[in-house]
């Protein structure tokens, strides 16, 4: 697992691989008391906007589902109280709060998983200002709700 894996699991934001699959990693079949929903039937009218009914159903299952959003910011203040951590600033801080490792080595090792640009990676504080500012826009991308101020 990367270390920008470990980051959303700590933020709650991406579970443990193992609980969401089952052993033997085939998916999980609905539950046994679940009631099987039976399709309707096509209606012999005029389509809806030029679609049959069983077309819009199909349309609303292929429709993408939002993500449940996770209220990083409030986590992440209360995980900072008490401590002297910038965390809305500075990787290293924030990897702290995280209680994960915030070693040169490990940022660096952050910064190749989030394809960091080969100019940044040369300079330290180039790649921790460039990996801050992604590693927030990966939460966010993920279902983080961080400030657009932060994105910027």
């Amino acid at each position: 697992m990367g270390l920008f894996s470990n980051i959303l699991q700590k933020l709650g934001l991406k579970k443990k691989e193992e609980e969401a699959k089952p052993a033997g990693g085939a998916p999980a079949a609905a539950p046994a008391s679940a009631p099987a929903k039976a399709a309707p039937a096509a209606p012999k009218s005029a389509p809806l906007g030029g679609v049959t009914a069983n077309k819009a159903n199909s349309l609303e299952e292929a429709a993408p589902k939002s993500i449940d959003v996770v209220d990083v910011v409030a986590q992440l203040e209360e995980k900072a109280k008490g401590k002297e951590l910038n965390w809305k600033v500075s990787i290293v801080d924030l990897l702290k709060l995280l209680d994960l490792d915030s070693s040169r080595e490990a940022r660096e090792e952050l910064a190749k998983e989030l394809n960091c640009p080969a100019d940044q990676m040369g300079d330290s504080a180039k790649m921790n200002t460039w990996l801050h500012k992604e590693v927030l826009r990966q939460i966010a991308a993920n279902g983080g709700n961080i400030p657009a101020d932060l994105l910027d």
